[in-house]
């Protein structure tokens, strides 16, 4: 292939292996894309590809990742809003046929690759690290191999004070809960392994993220959206780097 398609949010390039996604700096209404910058997506992390209706005389061509390729995908468990969404090329009109085209190259190629169920490791980068954000009650950080909460005085609530600052070793780690700040009750969750059992999180109900130190509160102005969720994709990929599948 080698050719390249241009959107109005995205560059697509087709490459023999893979599809090489750049993010157009001027994208409007997503931080997060302008903070990706590019994406590398093999063949065989995508299940399929399509060509849907969009807003106001545009086509939309869209690659489907598999489950588990991607700890981003993963990480935002379908909250992302459709400007936001990294797999979205938006297209004029009239670039509708160019578009169809492509969908059916890149679909043969999808095929090609023999793919016929989701991954046992990610094939789609991870957000580097290190990283951080500032929530609503702490400072967060990740270093790649362990999470750190810091707690802020004016935020943070008695029982996370009286915990004291938290750290988290990715290997102490069963996955990660992200609920986008966009939403009501949005935070992001540790989930730690449940004591005796290498890789499943503990079964104790789960408390409110106000009061759990594992977690910390996101809302309007703290841990945003192209913050906090490559944030939690990075810790989520390195929990799975460590997991059975590594």
């Amino acid at each position: 292939m080698g050719e390249v398609l241009a959107g109005s949010n995205a560059v697509w390039e087709f490459e023999p292996d893979a599809v090489v996604i750049r993010y157009s700096r001027s994208v409007r209404g997503s931080r997060l894309l302008q903070v990706l910058g590019e994406v590398v997506v093999p063949h065989t992390a995508l299940r399929d590809v399509e060509l849907v209706e969009g807003r106001r005389g545009t086509a939309v061509l869209r690659a489907v990742p598999w489950p588990g390729a991607d700890p981003l995908i993963d990480a935002a468990d379908g909250q992302l809003r459709e400007t936001a969404d990294p797999y979205r090329l938006v297209l004029p009109e009239q670039n509708r046929v160019l578009g169809e085209f492509y969908r059916d190259e890149l679909r043969a190629a999808v095929e090609a690759a023999g793919r016929t169920g989701p991954p046992e490791r990610y094939l789609v980068a991870a957000p580097s690290v290190p990283r951080s954000f500032k929530a609503y009650d702490a400072k967060a950080f990740f270093d790649g191999r362990t999470v750190t909460f810091r707690w802020f005085w004016t935020g943070a609530s008695t029982a996370k004070w009286k915990a004291g600052d938290q750290t988290f070793p990715v290997e102490s780690l069963a996955g990660v809960d992200w609920r986008s700040p966009e939403l009501a009750h949005g935070h992001l969750r540790l989930l730690r392994k449940r004591p005796g059992s290498p890789g499943e999180a503990p079964a104790d109900p789960p408390v409110v993220a106000d009061q759990d130190p594992a977690a910390v509160v996101l809302g309007l102005g703290y841990g945003p959206v192209h913050e906090s969720l490559p944030f939690a994709a990075a810790v989520l990929a390195a929990i799975r780097a460590r997991g059975p599948a590594a």
